[in-house]
Formats: C-alpha cells, sequence, structure tokens
C-alpha cells in the first residue's frame, strides 16, 4: 500500500509503546501538523502528557486498548479525518489482555481468523466507514526507510550471507501466513521464528536455545546467530511495519548474535547513525536487502 500525502492539518495519532509515537509527531509537527493523540494506556509512555504540556499542537488522550467506540468519538470530536498507528502494541495483549467494547466485541466475532492483520483491517475498515482514514504510519517517516547496502564497518561473511538467503526465504514463508516477520539462524538451521512474544523475546530465545545446546555432542552448529527480519509478503504500511532500533542491537549482542538482514523500502531504521554505531562496537554487521533478492 503507498503513504497517502496527509490532506488536513489534524492527525489523530493512536500510539502504541516505543519511540516511534515520538518519531512520528515530531515529523509530523515539523510540518505544521496538529496531532491529537489517542494515547494506549496499557502501552504507550506517559511522556506523551510532558510533550503536550510543552507543546500546543499536540493534544493527549488516553484510552484502554479495545475502546474503539471511545477511540473514533474523540478523533471525530476534534474534527480528525485522518489517522496514523505508530508503536507497537503487542500481539499476545491484543488477544489475551483485551477488554473490548460493544463496537470492538463486534467486530471480533466478525473474524474469519484471528490474526493481527485481520484485526487492524477491519479496525482500519470501521475508521474508514466514521470517516476517519488510516493512512501509512511511513507517510511522514520516509527518510528512515532502510536502503539497500551494508550499513556497518563490518559486512556479513560468508556463513552469515549463506544464513540470510535460507533465512530470507523462511521468514517470507511465515510472514505469509502472518505468524511473524523474523526469523534467528545459525548454519542455516532455524534456531527461533518470531510469533506473538516479538522479535527481541525470539532472539534472547534463540540465544537461550543455543546457550542449552552448548553442551550436546557432537554439534553442527555455529554458536553466532543471523537475524533476518522482512516485511510481509503485501505489506500494509499502515500498521505493522518492520522497525529497528538501537535496542535491537543491544538484544542481538545479548543472545550472541553477529549479524541482521533487512528488507530494504519498508523496514524503518530509527536513528540509524545510533544503530551503526552500536553494531559497530559489538562487531554485528547489518546489511539492507533489496526485496527482490
Amino acid at each position: 500500500m503507498k503513504d497517502t500525502a496527509p490532506t488536513h492539518a489534524k492527525l489523530g495519532l493512536i500510539a502504541g509503546n516505543g519511540r516511534f509515537p515520538f518519531l512520528l509527531l515530531d515529523a509530523a509537527r515539523a510540518q505544521g501538523v496538529e496531532v491529537i493523540v489517542a494515547a494506549i494506556r496499557e502501552e504507550a509512555d506517559a511522556e506523551m502528557d510532558r510533550r503536550a504540556a510543552l507543546d500546543a499542537g499536540v493534544r493527549v488522550h488516553w484510552l484502554s486498548l479495545g475502546e474503539l467506540s471511545r477511540l473514533i468519538e474523540t478523533f471525530q470530536a476534534a474534527g480528525v479525518t485522518q489517522a496514523v498507528m505508530a508503536g507497537q502494541v503487542k500481539h499476545k495483549q491484543i488477544f489475551s489482555s483485551i477488554r473490548p467494547d460493544w463496537r470492538l466485541a463486534k467486530l471480533l466475532l466478525s473474524l474469519r481468523t484471528r490474526n493481527t492483520d485481520m484485526l487492524l483491517g477491519a479496525v482500519a475498515k470501521v475508521l474508514g466507514d466514521e470517516g476517519i482514514e488510516l493512512i501509512a504510519s511511513t507517510t511522514f517517516l520516509q527518510p528512515l526507510l532502510a536502503r539497500p547496502g551494508v550499513l556497518t564497518a563490518r559486512a556479513p561473511d560468508e556463513r552469515e550471507l549463506a544464513d540470510i538467503a535460507t533465512g530470507r526465504r523462511i521468514a517470507r514463508a511465515v510472514a505469509a501466513l502472518d505468524i511473524g516477520q523474523t526469523v534467528v539462524m545459525a548454519s542455516q538451521a532455524c534456531v527461533a521464528v518470531e510469533a506473538m512474544e516479538g522479535t527481541d523475546a525470539a532472539i534472547l530465545r534463540a540465544g537461550e536455545l543455543m546457550r542449552t545446546s552448548e553442551g550436546a555432542e557432537p554439534s553442527t552448529l555455529a554458536r553466532s546467530l543471523t537475524v533476518v527480519k522482512v516485511a510481509k509478503p503485501k505489506q500494509d504500511l499502515r500498521f505493522d511495519v518492520p522497525v529497528i532500533g538501537v535496542q535491537t542491537i543491544l538484544t542481538m549482542q545479548q543472545a550472541g548474535a553477529t549479524c541482521l538482514a533487512l528488507d530494504a523500502g519498508q523496514t524503518l531504521l530509527f536513528d540509524p547513525e545510533s544503530v551503526a554505531a552500536a553494531a559497530n562496537a559489538a562487531g554485528i554487521a547489518i546489511v539492507v536487502v533489496a526485496s527482490a533478492e
């Protein structure tokens, strides 16, 4: 799905956790757009209130996950006709901890498949029916989309390149089933597949699996790990866009991972200079691969 240029001076921001909502907020405000933030109580950072206090062009409303009717009413009352989702909402939170209002409960009962894409797509349709267009989360952040090439001082070695090639085939198949977008490889064997736990947890799980197998004999796996993150075959840029930041690198270092491969043009790279610096300090190679490769 292509980005849609904002047509109004007001933007609704549905804010989850992490730095993504703040980056999007800064980019929108730099373009003179007034931002009405619907901060998800279970996920968003309390810093949102401080930002609203410092900037008259930012208004924050705190909503619990599942309050779809209140979200719509909040945006309609503020005159919002375009909105964007930014920041993670943990998948396990969506399907296990959510307390849906009547509108969301009705929507959940209508789903053919209980996966994130199906749910968020249905939410987007409900918003659209109420006059609120959900636009791509990359609309204001085009410069942060990863471009092809090696981003670090060290390029992947032969073993890592083989893991990337195998890992991309596996990851694309897994992503097509809407299970996850990340796999962790070692010696062309798949050590971990991301599911509801999220990328960092999958990487740490892979590291733990490798540590617990260290005493096993004979061992055919190299002890270092390669992390491969891809976009879905038909990635909807309105939600669930692959995101990488410094925390990803720190998690990889903790797990013993030495290489990270990303999809070009469909992965947001937050603070690229800091990410590269952290990777170089840890001896981690980062390569961005063109989607056709």
